[in-house]
This record gives C-alpha cells, sequence and structure tokens, in this order.
C-alpha cells in the first residue's frame, strides 16, 4: 500500500467514527483550524508579505490527524501538550468530571445574579 493510500484509509477510516470531518474535541473543520494559524485555504499565509514568511506552507497534514481513533486537530495536540507539560492530568480529569456531572455549578440556570453574590441584583 503506498503512502498515499494509507493516508486515506485513515481519513476514512477515523471519519467514519467520527461522523464528519472535523476535529473531535473542538469541532473545528480544516478550514477552521488553517484560520486559527493565520493561513488562507491553499495553505499559504494570510500576511505572508508582512511577516516575511512568503516560504511558509501549511500542509493538510499538518492540521488535523485521522491516525487515532477520532480525528484530531493541531490547535487541540498544542492545548493537550501544553496541559501535558505542565503536569496537570490530575486538573484535566477533575474539568471533565465538573463538565459531566456538575453542569449547574459551572453554568447557574439564574444568569441575574452571580451565585458567589450573598446580596440580590440591583434593580
Amino acid at each position: 500500500m503506498t503512502s498515499i493510500d494509507k493516508h486515506f484509509q485513515e481519513y476514512f477510516a477515523s471519519v467514519d467514527k467520527a461522523g464528519d470531518d472535523r476535529c473531535y474535541l473542538c469541532r473545528r473543520t480544516s478550514s477552521d483550524v488553517k484560520t486559527f494559524f493565520g493561513f488562507n485555504e491553499d495553505g499559504t499565509p494570510v500576511n505572508a508579505d508582512e511577516y516575511g514568511i512568503e516560504d511558509v506552507v501549511l500542509y493538510k497534514l499538518d492540521i488535523m490527524s485521522y491516525k487515532g481513533t477520532r480525528p484530531v486537530c493541531a490547535v487541540c495536540q498544542l492545548n493537550f501538550e501544553t496541559i501535558f507539560m505542565a503536569g496537570d492530568h490530575d486538573c484535566v480529569e477533575q474539568v471533565m468530571r465538573e463538565i459531566e456531572n456538575e453542569r449547574d455549578k459551572l453554568w447557574p440556570m439564574d444568569k441575574r445574579r452571580d451565585p458567589d453574590e450573598s446580596s440580590a441584583p440591583e434593580e
């Protein structure tokens, strides 16, 4: 199997599991990731002349990985690498538990008042 065949097989298998071609974690498309990093759809920098980076090109394989269980974008990869380098695995697990099980604590239904404030809202 050639490398291009292997890449397509990984892509189709990953997208099939995820349902569409978006990052499993943040739901960004490849185009969204390119825009986030300051690149045009064709992979060339948006302000190449201004920053003197005419020779920099963002390749398709640099923006989304299809080799894992689900597609993951370069933005999420960098974010998680930062968390892992800081040694915050336990904190990530705690945040995930809060998001899953303590929604009301994170996002109180009463938007008129901050739950940390002891007094009633001013009218």
